[in-house]
């Protein structure tokens, strides 16, 4: 369990890099989060990333920022290839007004994700198979390193409701080639820097209403 000294380094990292601090609730969540990717992480291959306060300063610190940044008008938000729960469980954790589906076809990944929202106690729902998979669309969809991007951001762009937004964690770089695969129905705006990287960056994707003729 996270103490309250742990709870304070998390509360450091995000004032360096120039964010509010989370309350103290808040903010024991995320590191009993942490102590909970560090533990499976001895037998799972979750992250590269092995010790607390890489965790927090890498994954946590990007993920919270990203939370932040969701539009106030998201209800349903599917993080696809959830992975170790990053963003989705962050997401989760910041904006409690938001249903989170957190997809993952990988079993054991899936089993650390239903362990995790069960002892975190957040609004979330773990879907243990591929995304494309679920037959709901939803107001926001977002990606954060998964396997095979462009493929993937294809079949996202697919589960996004119209009027909803894509959302991709990517690299300055990477932008045009996944604002390409997600197709011409989308119009992007309000790219925001990441903290505690040279050159990552969060990018959203409004899906455009279809006007139909009279």
């Amino acid at each position: 369990m996270a103490t309250g000294e742990d709870s304070d380094r998390l509360n450091e990292i995000l004032e360096r890099s120039g964010m509010a601090p989370l309350d103290v609730e808040t903010a024991t969540k995320f590191e009993n989060y942490a102590s909970l990717i560090i533990r499976w992480n001895k037998h799972l291959n979750l992250t590269s990333v092995r010790t607390e306060d890489a965790i927090n300063s890498i994954h946590l610190a990007e993920c919270i920022a990203c939370a932040r940044a969701i539009p106030e008008d998201v209800r349903a938000l599917l993080d696809f290839g959830s992975g170790a729960g990053l963003p989705g469980i962050p997401i989760a954790l910041c904006r409690p007004e938001i249903t989170v589906t957190l997809a993952e076809s990988t079993g054991k990944k899936a089993a650390f994700l239903q362990e995790a929202v069960r002892s975190l106690g957040i609004k979330a729902t773990v879907h243990p198979d591929r995304a494309e998979t679920l037959g709901t669309v939803f107001d926001c969809v977002i990606l954060r390193a998964v396997d095979k991007m462009p493929k993937a951001v294809a079949a996202a762009a697919r589960l996004v409701a119209p009027g909803g937004w894509l959302a991709l964690m990517t690299t300055n770089a990477g932008l045009a080639g996944l604002q390409a695969a997600a197709g011409p129905g989308f119009s992007w705006s309000g790219l925001q820097a990441l903290p505690n990287a040279v050159d990552r960056i969060l990018a959203f994707g409004n899906r455009q209403i279809e006007q139909r003729g009279g």
